[in-house]
């Protein structure tokens, strides 16, 4: 989401540039590249994917993932080009979208596929609650239905099924965000901010104490992870990052 002001594949170095050695990629626009194209940049910079969603349908069409949809050949498609991607990247975890409006059985079902034919190729699959309000119809919309559905698949598979805890979208799901960050410490595998109730910066122009939350992240909960800065730029992407200052404790 950041870096939008140049095409896919210079956002590598602008990330760099901006003294990034991280990136994750949430967009389609990855797959519209081939995964050694995308290697390279990654290794002329320095750069390490941390993340990527897998292919979430045709999002221009309205689709926002098939992990919940009657759509098996689609998700099978899906899962066999992020296995791919995941291994030509090194990229350790890949977010798997439910969709709009699906079905809660198919969904768990489609889940512990996803983690069964993932499992050599990632450390871990992502689930992401994502607010209705940002996406209406979002088939996962609860972060303790999320938890659920981990403890469920994990008691019946070794593979990883992880909490992409995105604080922007738990604010507006549920508030309470220290409480809920400890409820569900154990299941995080991956933390992505952006500010409330804008999704811009997660500067001191919006509603969240982000430097309190990240030394709960760390130094509380002991977070080792990335997080991923999954907002919108108010302006140019570099103008934007002054909030490092503010919220990033030394």
């Amino acid at each position: 989401m950041l870096f939008q002001e140049v095409p896919f594949l210079q956002r590598f170095a602008r990330a760099r540039r901006a003294g990034f050695n991280a990136v994750e990629i949430s967009s389609n626009e990855l797959f519209a590249h081939p995964p050694d194209e995308v290697r390279s940049c990654l290794d002329a910079e320095g750069l390490e994917c941390v993340l990527f969603n897998l292919p979430a349908g045709d999002w221009r069409q309205g689709d926002r993932g098939l992990a919940s949809l009657d759509r098996p050949k689609e998700f099978l498609a899906s899962l066999q080009q992020g296995a791919e991607y995941a291994q030509r990247l090194k990229c350790p975890r890949v977010h798997c979208l439910a969709g709009l409006n699906g079905s809660a059985e198919l969904y768990r079902s489609n889940l512990r596929k996803a983690v069964e034919f993932l499992g050599p190729d990632v450390e871990a699959v992502l689930i992401e609650p994502i607010n209705q309000r940002s996406m209406p119809g979002y088939h996962l919309a609860s972060f303790a239905e999320a938890a659920d559905i981990i403890a469920d698949i994990a008691g019946q598979s070794d593979k990883p099924l992880k909490l992409l805890f995105d604080v922007f979208h738990c604010q507006i799901l549920h508030g309470d965000l220290s409480t809920n960050m400890r409820k569900y410490s154990d299941h995080i595998g991956h933390v992505q901010v952006a500010g409330v109730p804008d999704r811009g910066e997660p500067d001191a122009r919006q509603e969240v104490n982000f430097r309190y939350l990240f030394d709960l992240l760390r130094n509380e909960l002991g977070y080792q992870g990335h997080i991923g800065c999954e907002y919108h730029p108010r302006g140019e992407t570099e103008d934007g990052l002054k909030w490092l200052e503010e919220v990033v404790a030394e």
